[in-house]
């Protein structure tokens, strides 16, 4: 049975939670963070993620899911607080968390991303938004890709607003951070992968490229878009036709795009 401690006030454990929240650096350092809602707890102890904590709320009534999952074999203490204080970890507009999760993150390690034959992956070059990552993990895994690469000085794949616009999402598909080009360089010589990267002046239409093979899809920064280093490693560019008078989407969007015109010419196929 898991050790059960509780908390009532805001000792150091507390602290060093809240600022998973909010602190990247003693996110990284403590390898942890913090996972909120029915879908993420439960996606992420069901794959397997390794649980250090399950926190709720002290004397509150729960529901049949929190009893379940604190009285399951899901690794962890099991720590009451007190109903305000997580409160606080929770970070919810409407009403307070039921359960706090806290997750060890994985190694940042691309051979977490399984090459095959229909491999299909994205490349975000330098996202800025935490939000726009989340996002683009739940279209990856919505549309069947294999991993997400998150290249150089980028948002945090574990900050709670990606998390959190991932769905659960990140449970299920491999997120890789990787600061440098080099690293992509020696994982993409291993591997028959087309990289194909995403620009508003792309030399060809999207529903004119082949998807079908192995192929990683590149999406640049939300203001500069690909950078010069990444637009040089393109096999080739693909640009999305517009209407109206919209010259762009946003990046997240573009690459939902993409990666739905992959799976569309994959279904086609048989592939």
């Amino acid at each position: 049975m898991p050790r059960l401690h509780r908390i009532t006030t805001r000792n150091a454990r507390f602290q060093q939670w809240q600022a998973l929240l909010t602190n990247r650096t003693k996110r990284q350092r403590a390898g942890e963070f913090l996972v909120q809602g029915v879908r993420p707890i439960t996606l992420a102890v069901g794959a397997g993620w390794p649980t250090t904590a399950l926190l709720y709320a002290e004397g509150r009534r729960l529901s049949d899911w929190a009893r379940e999952l604190l009285d399951s074999p899901a690794p962890g203490e099991r720590i009451a607080m007190a109903p305000e204080l997580l409160a606080e970890l929770s970070e919810r507009t409407e009403g307070d968390a039921e359960l706090v999760a806290v997750v060890r993150m994985p190694p940042d390690d691309l051979d977490r991303i399984p090459v095959g034959p229909a491999f299909l992956g994205v490349l975000f070059d330098r996202p800025t938004s935490p939000g726009n990552i989340g996002t683009l993990i739940r279209s990856a895994d919505a549309f069947g890709a294999d991993g997400l690469i998150v290249t150089g000085h980028a948002a945090d794949v574990y900050d709670p607003k990606s998390v959190r616009a991932s769905t659960g999402s990140l449970f299920s598909l491999p997120a890789v951070r990787v600061p440098s080009p080099r690293q992509v360089d020696d994982w993409l010589s291993a591997h028959d992968i087309t990289v194909v990267g995403t620009d508003e002046h792309g030399e060809t239409a999207l529903f004119d490229a082949d998807l079908t093979g192995p192929v990683l899809l590149l999406v640049g920064n939300e203001t500069t878009g690909l950078s010069t280093t990444w637009r040089n490693r393109c096999d080739r560019t693909v640009h999305i036709p517009m209407q109206g008078s919209a010259s762009s989407l946003n990046a997240a969007n573009a690459a939902t795009t993409a990666l739905y015109e992959a799976a569309r010419q994959r279904h086609l196929t048989g592939r």
